[in-house]
Order: structure tokens, then C-alpha cells, then sequence
């Protein structure tokens, strides 16, 4: 699950670094993407070793969270563009995938 997330989430992140930059700042535009690729990071080690790492499984639900949630949101008030909702889709339910994963691994 975490390893499988790990990488389509830089498969996904990877090409934002060389498509034009969206009207924020670009630390702002930056700033997220290099977050969310150490995210993948975190993720791999996890996959790696579940039990040990069973403690970070929350970090990485919360990770999902804080992108899906409000991207739904800003959809919902018509803010964003539609298209982005498959991706905050696609981390709504890795989100849950983690938090299954969580509650199925030993403590």
C-alpha cells in the first residue's frame, strides 16, 4: 500500500517541477511539491517496514488529508478547476488505504 502510493505520487509530483507555474509564488508552488515528494519518501519507509513505522502511519493519513479536504472544498465553492479533483480523489482514498493498512498492522 505505502510503497505503491510512494510511487505514484512521484510519478504524479515529478512533472509539476516542469510545467508552467501557476499564478501563486513560487515558493508557494515549490515549497508544495518538494514537501509532498519527501512525503513519498516517508511513504517508502513505511512500506518497508510497517511494523516499525506503524507510529508515522498517522503523519501520512494526515498528509492525504490536508490536500484532498480542502481541494474538495475549493471545488465545492467552484475555486478550482474540476480536474483537480481526481487527484485529491486519489489521495482521499490512499488516505483511507493508510488508515486500513494502520489499523491491520500489528502494534
Amino acid at each position: 500500500m505505502f510503497r505503491g502510493a510512494a510511487i505514484y505520487g512521484v510519478l504524479a509530483l515529478l512533472p509539476l517541477y516542469f510545467l508552467p507555474m501557476p499564478p501563486v509564488s513560487p515558493e508557494t508552488y515549490y515549497g508544495f511539491i518538494g514537501c509532498a515528494l519527501v512525503f513519498q519518501w516517508l511513504f517508502w519507509m513505511i512500506g518497508g517496514d510497517p511494523v516499525k513505522y506503524r507510529p508515522l502511519m498517522f503523519a501520512a493519513v494526515a498528509e492525504k488529508l490536508v490536500f484532498s479536504l480542502p481541494t474538495l472544498g475549493l471545488i465545492a465553492a467552484g475555486k478550482t478547476l474540476p480536474v483537480v479533483g481526481v487527484f485529491a480523489i486519489m489521495d482521499l482514498l490512499l488516505g483511507a488505504g493508510f488508515l486500513i493498512a494502520r489499523n491491520r498492522t500489528a502494534a
